[in-house]
């Protein structure tokens, strides 16, 4: 005698109530880009339906996704030439960019969670995501580390809900976590971006970033995509220093990845559905050669069935309103 699986499909009732991984609005994380000035909303031509918003057109945005559902956005300032140097000095002013906007967000959307990328990449004028040393040409891990708390308790001041440090700095938690709890902000939480892997899916994210380097490459300290264990260790090793969530990025091709952290780590884990994901099934709808929906929310389940609790992707609004239609 063989199982008879199918007694289990015949009908949709029996297949909605045998569903093992669901996708909610509560699982979406919506990335948004700041800009200074005002009336400002400027499509990135890479990726359709994304763009950078001066301030007044960001709260416009938030709006819209409170009514969406949409929890939490990722907010990334994205700042003109003639105000990048060297160290990234707009990062580490309490009335830079980035601090002003948590600012503003937060003064009039009170319960939307606003979480920040903690980065140097696009306030640099050489593109990299921290202090260069001169002799090497290369990110200086230990030098960065001093920034990175500094721009960290910018955005703890300015009223961030959570912050993502996105550099892949060497010891970067174990210095984020003590400098927080040291200056009162114990109850933050920092969202690692704990494996972030030296990706050409990033390519469309640069465009509207404006944070591609000016020389070289990131591969000394992003990960090799080859590496499976090392990449666990990455995870693990930011969980011992004091992370709260875990982070995959990009999401799509690393999915045995997110699964093999899932294994391993009781930790919330978040997966980024990264620009050259999102660029690609724009790209197959606009050439009428897939379901855009259907295959988007297929994608979605690929993501929590490997393990991921939490989704930053550009699809969120869209997400929100099939999810809507659907009922869920």
């Amino acid at each position: 005698m063989f199982k008879r699986f199918r007694r289990l499909r015949v009908n949709e009732n029996i297949r909605s109530m045998m569903r093992e991984n669901f996708l909610s609005v509560n699982d979406l994380i919506y990335p948004l880009f700041v800009v200074n000035s005002k009336g400002i909303k400027k499509e990135i031509p890479s990726m359709p339906g994304v763009f950078q918003m001066s301030l007044d057109e960001i709260l416009k945005e938030c709006g819209e996704i409170e009514k969406l559902g949409i929890k939490a956005i990722i907010l990334f300032g994205v700042l003109e030439s003639s105000k990048k140097d060297s160290c990234g000095s707009d990062a580490l002013d309490d009335n830079g960019l980035i601090a002003t906007s948590i600012r503003a967000i937060k003064k009039e959307f009170p319960n939307l969670i606003v979480i920040s990328d903690l980065c140097f990449c696009e306030y640099t004028d050489h593109g990299h995501c921290g202090i260069i040393d001169i002799k090497t040409k290369s990110v200086d891990n230990d030098a960065t580390l001093e920034i990175s708390v500094k721009q960290a308790l910018v955005h703890a001041r300015a009223g961030v809900d959570m912050i993502a440090p996105s550099g892949m700095m060497d010891g970067i938690i174990y210095a984020l976590r003590k400098a927080l709890d040291e200056n009162g902000f114990e109850n933050l939480p920092i969202m690692a971006y704990s494996t972030k892997f030296a990706s050409s899916y990033y390519g469309p994210f640069r465009d509207v970033a404006q944070s591609a380097p000016s020389y070289g490459d990131r591969k000394t300290y992003q990960m090799d995509y080859a590496n499976a264990k090392e990449a666990l260790l990455e995870s693990l090793e930011d969980e011992k220093q004091g992370a709260d969530i875990l982070m995959i990025k990009p999401a799509l091709a690393y999915l045995d990845i997110v699964k093999e952290l899932s294994l391993s780590s009781k930790l919330p884990i978040c997966v980024y559905n990264v620009s050259g994901e999102y660029a690609l099934l724009q790209a197959g709808k606009k050439a009428g050669v897939i379901d855009y929906d259907k295959i988007v929310l297929e994608t979605m389940i690929a993501f929590k069935r490997a393990g991921a609790k939490l989704i930053i992707t550009y699809h969120a609004k869209e997400l929100a309103k099939l999810l809507q239609d659907k009922g869920n």
